[in-house]
């Protein structure tokens, strides 16, 4: 299944299909979104900061003259910021050919909780995830071409879902946080490709990781330690490969006729870290139904968001 004759450099025209990134200023989802932008797609960049937005706007318009893009404010953190996000995609009527959920935290040295509540690594990179998915599915086109792409992480193997402490008020751990929402990720992604299928959708959902990239995901909270953040960024970066590279496995899944849902993609070099996308291991934690199906039922329930039930 390795995509090596897979060419990030020559993807399949994108014209006419519309596609939103969630996180996607810096780092692998600005990389990703310049490379759909070359291939013609019409690119939304959803991200919390506004001005940070509006320069990634301006700086891929200077780089692909002519781009179809817009921004659009969202806080993956805060379910009242991706209910009206949703609330506004809803009124424009739009049809959207992928979702790529991208937008992540990590480095959060204390715990922190988000304006629900939740701790803060959870509610960024899975919650608010999964209820814009749920919200945003009535306005996905129904094609075989259509994608929602998961980012998912190498780290999903360093822990399980904590059902008993999920928002981990007893025992907070930066990276088991981290961890646990990737996991939820990938989790999240295999059981909606066996729900999509269930109700006979077209829709793929593809989970994916980047390997080892030197991006700001570890930006962290407030308080994340700038020495920490110098040190992963430049490990990251020794050991593995550029956002550029990183967003392979995600354009991959993006775009490939041949990415299947309910497959995990990944580099192929040694240990995941870099390389050509390919089947990527994924823990038989994240693999299993029981768990996921619990996972999916607390998500409803956090987020109020019901759907494929």
């Amino acid at each position: 299944m390795r995509a090596a004759d897979w060419d990030p450099a020559a993807l399949p025209s994108q014209s006419g299909r519309t596609i939103l990134i969630t996180g996607s200023t810096s780092g692998l989802g600005y990389a990703a979104a310049r490379a759909l932008s070359k291939a013609g797609a019409k690119m939304v960049l959803a991200a919390r900061n506004e001005e940070k937005g509006q320069r990634a706007v301006e700086e891929l318009l200077q780089t692909v003259p002519g781009a179809n893009v817009r921004f659009m404010d969202l806080d993956t953190s805060s379910l009242d910021s991706v209910k009206a996000f949703c609330g506004d995609w809803a009124a424009s009527g739009g049809e959207i050919d992928c979702l790529i959920l991208n937008a992540g935290i990590s480095n959060v040295p204390r715990r922190e909780v988000s304006a629900d509540g939740f701790e803060r690594q959870l509610a960024t990179n899975y919650l608010g995830h999964f209820a814009m998915t749920g919200l945003l599915l009535p306005y996905m086109r129904r094609s075989p071409d259509t994608r929602i792409v998961i980012q998912a992480s190498l780290s999903h193997k360093r822990t399980q879902l904590h059902f008993d402490d999920l928002q981990l008020e007893n025992s907070y751990s930066p990276m088991v946080a981290y961890s646990q929402s990737k996991l939820a990720m990938l989790t999240f992604a295999f059981e909606l490709s066996r729900r999509l299928q269930d109700t006979g959708s077209e829709i793929r959902a593809i989970p994916v990781h980047p390997g080892v990239a030197a991006t700001e995901i570890t930006r962290g909270g407030d308080r994340a330690n700038p020495i920490v953040r110098r040190f992963a960024k430049t490990m990251f970066g020794l050991m593995g490969q550029s956002p550029d590279e990183g967003a392979w496995p995600m354009l991959y899944a993006a775009t490939s006729p041949k990415a299947e849902s309910g497959v995990y993609y990944g580099p192929s070099g040694p240990g995941e870290r870099k390389g050509l996308p390919d089947e990527a291991a994924a823990a038989p934690y994240a693999k299993d139904e029981a768990n996921a199906r619990m996972l999916w039922e607390i998500s409803e329930e956090l987020t109020g968001v019901r759907y494929l039930s």
